[in-house]
């Protein structure tokens, strides 16, 4: 377990172990909340929101903010794969709102090329590509 986080509460522990279940999958607070409410969790929806803030500052989850229209969503960070400074783009889904990780080498090599050329520092975490995903087209 990360070495950062600051105190376990059981809220966070059960919050974490979903997490640990669902790698490389981006699930929102609301979403997170309805599936521990269906597993009869006993945590509250105000819990939930703290307790994933709380995740997002010891660094065990990611947080993205992919535009005004959308809620946040959050994603665990595998200490054992995970690589900082990974490069990372991001798909979503106009139908059904699905964001989906994208590691490309030839964006990489745009985001190269907009810096070396136009003077530009592209966001990778922040640039979505938009469109519909595998199952809503």
């Amino acid at each position: 377990m990360n070495s950062q986080l600051k105190y376990k509460t059981k809220q966070k522990e059960i919050l974490l172990n979903y997490f640990k279940t669902i790698p490389g999958i981006h699930v929102t607070a609301a979403g997170v909340f309805a599936y521990l409410k269906s597993q009869n969790a006993s945590i509250g929806k105000a819990t939930v929101y703290r307790q994933l803030e709380n995740l997002v500052s010891d660094g065990v989850i990611k947080k993205y903010i992919i535009d005004a229209n959308s809620p946040a969503c959050f994603e665990y960070v595998d200490p054992e794969s995970h690589i900082d400074g990974e490069v990372c783009f991001h798909c979503k889904c106009e139908k059904c709102g699905k964001l989906i990780h994208m590691h490309c080498d030839e964006l990489e090599e745009i985001q190269k090329h907009l810096a070396s050329v136009h003077h530009f520092t592209l966001d990778p975490v922040r640039t979505v590509f938009y469109g519909l995903c595998d199952q809503c087209r």
